[in-house]
């Protein structure tokens, strides 16, 4: 669902996905090949909210920030499922971990990870290249190679994944001439 909020409109760029059911309103602003994925939730509607080419917002995550404050999500960046991201900044490359959250004024470095179910605090930065976990997070050591290559691979699959379901959002699929014996079969 694409809604307006007073005098903004959200601006996606028409290479992008965005799943039928995630939510984005307000001063909002997506570039190439960005992927949204169901029920994510951005809202633009207190500062701008930033989301750079090829970057993926996977399923449940919720965008949002303060006054004054927006949401800086920069290309190739990946925010796993369910994060919440608040007035935060994630640089180039970045991954946010499942579950994870970053409040105001905080900042995860170019190409560093925030673990699963990580809190980063208000005004914390994470430097580049480095692993931070825990809640609240603290930097642990940095990134191996073989880590960085999978972060890059994680993020060009979700870019492939959402224009392969790009293509096919606006195909419907009858199940009942699809599957042989769909028709009056119970779900119970």
């Amino acid at each position: 669902m694409i809604i307006p909020y007073g005098k903004y409109s959200p601006h996606i760029h028409p290479t992008a996905y965005i799943a039928e059911n995630a939510t984005i309103t307000g001063n909002v602003h997506i570039a190439e090949y960005v992927s949204l994925w169901y029920q994510t939730v951005i809202r633009g509607d207190v500062s701008p909210v930033y989301i750079g080419q090829s970057a993926n917002i996977q399923d449940g995550s919720v965008l949002h920030q303060s006054p004054g404050l927006p949401v800086i999500i920069e290309e190739e960046a990946t925010i796993g499922h369910q994060a919440m991201i608040h007035s935060a900044t994630v640089r180039k490359g970045a991954l946010v971990g499942m579950g994870a959250t970053m409040l105001d004024d905080s900042e995860l470095g170019t190409s560093a990870m925030l673990g699963a179910g990580s809190l980063l605090t208000g005004g914390k930065k994470i430097p580049p290249y480095t692993l931070a976990l825990g809640r609240p997070a603290r930097p642990v050591r940095e990134l191996t190679k073989e880590e960085l290559a999978d972060m890059k691979r994680i993020c060009n699959d979700y870019v492939q994944k959402g224009q392969a379901y790009k293509k096919q959002q606006h195909a419907s699929i009858d199940l009942n001439d699809q599957l042989p014996g769909a028709k009056n079969q119970s779900l119970e």
